[in-house]
Formats: structure tokens, C-alpha cells, sequence
């Protein structure tokens, strides 16, 4: 059993944090008060290969694995975590469009992402459904032989201000539930899709929004998959991502975690370092104990993803347990920081702020745990 990152993983980690502590880190805290990214930021993750992780070589990528690319996620939500979330739906989408898209479709969409050309959405959620995904009630009516025209709202989508294509699942058909969603992948053509920008308690910058679909015109070369497939691809693309979000949301508490541990080293109470009360001390450890088990379990569900071998059940083990662990740690940083950690000028309150929104991205806590539930008893036997 080696818990070692390769040769290859420790150079990319250190690229990747030196790229953070110089064009992330010090813009973390304007980038959330202005509640934009800074126009610099998607290109210079764009020319940094940040989009190009999961992409095939052959279309322009870097053809990294799971394990890579949480590594890279990991020194990026250091700095920023909301500057990952345009990292993750590019390997997201990339891998479901090399996972279920023909040879001309991955040949025309994959090196526009690879770039940074595509700026990309994930278009699930709907206003009257978020956890019940299968509920779809955006509609592709018929335009044609070959045609839809994309009718309905999706709300939640982060990074949906930036997008210039989208996944977007929409319902092809009568038959029930999850069997009539088809995925399409294209432009998000703002004469046919209406954007409104939502006000958030975190990931301020982040642009999430609501998209309004007034007939936007898609093609059958559009289509993901098969028709009526759409959903299912989802949702194995999610047993990936989970565990991403969950080892971003580790890091981030990591960095609260740091600075109230330096600030129990060095501040004085009662003649002594704050960090010789048992009071302060053990939290501490409590959460670092914490982290570093949820930051395993990501880690081996990501290494499972590799391997070939199953990974559901981890990946959404460490999806509701991580943020729950990292939101705890956030707060117990601020609360040993005290009257500096409620402060809006020091980063931890907008880090829990931030944290926060990762108990909802890809599946709340109960959805995950039904996932764990129905893995470890069987869906006859589980909720």
C-alpha cells in the first residue's frame, strides 16, 4: 500500500501551487467583494493547462488521470475555491463527452475546452427540482427531422454568467422520469438563452445563475450519447466529480485549518500560547484528524476511478462526509482567530462562506448517503 504521489504528481502540484500563491491567492478576497472574476483569471487557467487535464491527449490535452487532477484541484482551492469550479466542469464535461461522444464530436468539442475557447456549464438543475435530478422539465421540442428547440429554466448553474456552452439535459420524450433526458452539448447563444445572476451567501465570483431557454436550436449532432441517455451519463459523471469537490473542500479547511493553528502558536493569553488550553488545542486536532481521513477517502476514490475498479461508494462516502468535516473546521478556525477571524478583512469567514456551498454542489448529504445506503444494502433493502 503506498500513499505516495508520483514523481510526475509532485511536480505537477508544485506548478500548480506556485500558479495559486501568484495569480489566485492575492486576488481572492476582491474577486468575492466585487462578486466577479477578475478578467484575467479563466485565460490564465486556460494557458496554465488547468481545462486541459482530463482531455485526451490527441485532442489537445494533457490526458491526465483522476488522481492528477484532484492533486491540481487540491493546490488551486488553496487559493481559491471558487476558481476551481471552471477546472472542474471542463474535466467534467470533457469526461463525459470522451466517455459517450463520436469520434467527430470529441474531435470538435474537446480542443475548444482543452483551450479555454469553451467555458463550460453543467445545465442539470431546474427551479422546481434540484436533488430529484431525474424530475426534468426543460423541454427539446421537435424542430424537424433533426431538430429541437430547447424551451424552460435551469437554475444553480454555477459558472452560468461565463459560460459559452453548456451540458444541458433536457427532456426528449414522454417516458418516464430519467429514460426521456437527453444530453446536449452546445453554444449557449444568449439570442435564445436569458441570463440572470444569483446573489449567494459564497462563491460570490462564481457567477451562478438562473437560464432562462427561449428556443435555443440544437441538431442531433448535438446530442451526447444516445437520445433518452442523457441522464445516466450525468450521474456517472458525478461518481467522479464528488470526490473532486470533496478533496476541494478539504483543502480549502486545510488553509483556515493552518492559520488558526499558527494563530494558537503565537498569540498570548493568561501568559501562556493560546494553544496550551486543552480548549484549543484538542478541536484542533479533532479536525486535522478529520481532514486527513476525508482527504483519503477522496484520494481512494479517485485512485478506484484509475484503477478500473468501482468507486461509487467512496466517491460519495467522501462527497457528504468532506464539506460536513471541512465546514466544521472552517468554523472552529474562526472561532479560534476570534474577533480576527470575524473579520472580513482576514479570508476565513469568506473560506466558510465558500465552504459552505459544497454541502450542496453535486448532490446534498442525503443524496449521497442514499447513494452509500443503496450501495451497501442493495436498493431492495436501502431507502
Amino acid at each position: 500500500m503506498d500513499f505516495s504521489l508520483t514523481a510526475d504528481q509532485r511536480a505537477l502540484a508544485e506548478r500548480v501551487r506556485t500558479f495559486t500563491e501568484k495569480r489566485i491567492t492575492p486576488f481572492y478576497q476582491d474577486s468575492d467583494r466585487q462578486g466577479q472574476f477578475r478578467p484575467d483569471l479563466l485565460p490564465e487557467l486556460a494557458a496554465e493547462g488547468l481545462f486541459a487535464l482530463r482531455v485526451p491527449v490527441e485532442y489537445g490535452g494533457l490526458g491526465l488521470d483522476a488522481v492528477s487532477t484532484g492533486v491540481a484541484l487540491e493546490e488551486l482551492a488553496r487559493g481559491d475555491l471558487t476558481a476551481c469550479y471552471p477546472v472542474l466542469n471542463a474535466a467534467l464535461v470533457a469526461g463525459i463527452i470522451t466517455a459517450n461522444g463520436t469520434a467527430e464530436q470529441r474531435a470538435r468539442w474537446l480542443p475548444e475546452i482543452a483551450r479555454g475557447d469553451a467555458v463550460v456549464a453543467f445545465c442539470m438543475t431546474e427551479p422546481s427540482h434540484g436533488t430529484d435530478a431525474a424530475a426534468v422539465k426543460l423541454r427539446a421540442e421537435p424542430n424537424g427531422p433533426h431538430d429541437w428547440r430547447l424551451v424552460g429554466e435551469k437554475t444553480s448553474i454555477m459558472l452560468g454568467a461565463y459560460a459559452t456552452h453548456g451540458m444541458i439535459f433536457a427532456r426528449t420524450s414522454d417516458a418516464p422520469r430519467a429514460r426521456g433526458v437527453t444530453a446536449f452539448y452546445a453554444r449557449l447563444d444568449d439570442q435564445h438563452v436569458v441570463r440572470s445572476t444569483l446573489r449567494d451567501l459564497g462563491s460570490r465570483s462564481g457567477g451562478r445563475s438562473t437560464l432562462v431557454f427561449d428556443g435555443l436550436p440544437v441538431q442531433v449532432s448535438d446530442v451526447v450519447g444516445e437520445t433518452g441517455l442523457g441522464f445516466a451519463q450525468g450521474m456517472r459523471g458525478f461518481d467522479y466529480s464528488r470526490a473532486l469537490i470533496a478533496l476541494m473542500a478539504v483543502s480549502v479547511a486545510q488553509a483556515a485549518l493552518d492559520d488558526a493553528i499558527s494563530h494558537a502558536q503565537h498569540r498570548r493569553a493568561f501568559d501562556k500560547p493560546l494553544g496550551q488550553f486543552q480548549g484549543i488545542a484538542f478541536p484542533l486536532a479533532e479536525c486535522a484528524t478529520y481532514l486527513h481521513a476525508a482527504r483519503l477517502v477522496a484520494y481512494e476514490a479517485l485512485w478506484r476511478n484509475d484503477a478500473g475498479l468501482e468507486h461509487r461508494l467512496a466517491a460519495n462516502m467522501a462527497k457528504w462526509w468532506a464539506p460536513k468535516v471541512a465546514v466544521e473546521a472552517a468554523h472552529q478556525a474562526l472561532l479560534t482567530l476570534g474577533h480576527f477571524g470575524y473579520s472580513e478583512e482576514q479570508p476565513i469567514a469568506q473560506r466558510l462562506r465558500d465552504l459552505i456551498g459544497t454541502q450542496l454542489a453535486d448532490g446534498t448529504a442525503n443524496a449521497t448517503k442514499l447513494v452509500v445506503a443503496r450501495e451497501l444494502l442493495g436498493r431492495e433493502y436501502a431507502p
